[in-house]
């Protein structure tokens, strides 16, 4: 038996996340068929990440295991000729059977994008989260290093979502601007549903001015999911790399 991984990107728009669901269309369905209809056989993949409806990848990684002897390149050429063009394969390689997309994962880098002018532009509408009014990036990148480390997210997670731990490490956060665009980075060895959008929506209170970076402190350490900011839109989050 073979253990394959695959480095997928993706355009999570037309897509409901990244799990199976009956009766509707996900990035993992989508995938599993078309591997099945390749490899000849039933099968069951693994995501490395499971992201939410409308949410991006650059590098998500999977894995699936196969009596196919098909060559890594052919599965690669296969796939890409018959997944939707929203879809497409990075790249195939052969793992030990101890592999596991998930399980094995030591971090998770995502990015979240925001376009910071007045104006939306109509090319990046369905991967940016429009904000007209200038923001300060400096601040918010203040804000952004507080959550380096181990601290409890509750403040961050899914409203009314149980979790028996909301305690997680975030090994990296920065704020950056490139033109227009301004680029929220967040590296950990796991997050909670909703995290990094609900950061995301937090840190745009500090710069807009609404909120001061000592108040984000105090949400961080609050542990309560009402003194944070609004959800930011799907759509600008980005599943950037999955380390191993």
């Amino acid at each position: 038996m073979r253990n394959i991984a695959l480095v997928v990107s993706y355009d999570g728009t037309l897509y409901h996340g990244w799990q199976c669901q009956p009766h509707l269309t996900t990035i993992q369905q989508t995938l599993q068929e078309k591997i099945e209809s390749i490899v000849n056989h039933k099968i069951k993949i693994y995501g490395g990440a499971r992201t939410d409806s409308g949410v991006h990848a650059f590098g998500q990684t999977v894995n699936f295991t196969t009596t196919s002897t098909i060559g890594l390149k052919n599965l690669e050429r296969g796939l890409n000729s018959q997944l939707p063009s929203d879809i497409r394969i990075k790249s195939a390689h052969e793992k030990d059977e101890g592999f596991h997309a998930r399980y094995s994962a030591k971090s998770k880098i995502y990015v979240y994008t925001i376009l910071n002018v007045q104006y939306n532009s109509p090319f990046y509408e369905r991967y940016v989260w429009h904000i007209p009014c200038e923001l300060s990036v400096v601040d918010m990148n203040l804000a952004a290093r507080l959550v380096a480390g181990i601290h409890d997210f509750s403040a961050f997670k899914k409203k009314n979502e149980f979790y028996q731990s909301a305690v997680r490490e975030v090994l990296k956060a920065g704020v950056k601007r490139r033109g227009d665009f301004i680029y929220i980075l967040i590296e950990a060895t796991g997050f909670l549903r909703y995290m990094v959008r609900n950061i995301a929506g937090t840190l745009v209170l500090v710069g807009s001015g609404k909120m001061t970076v000592d108040g984000f402190k105090d949400v961080l350490e609050s542990k309560d999911r009402n003194m944070a900011g609004p959800t930011a839109p799907a759509k600008g989050l980005f599943l950037r790399e999955i380390k191993y």
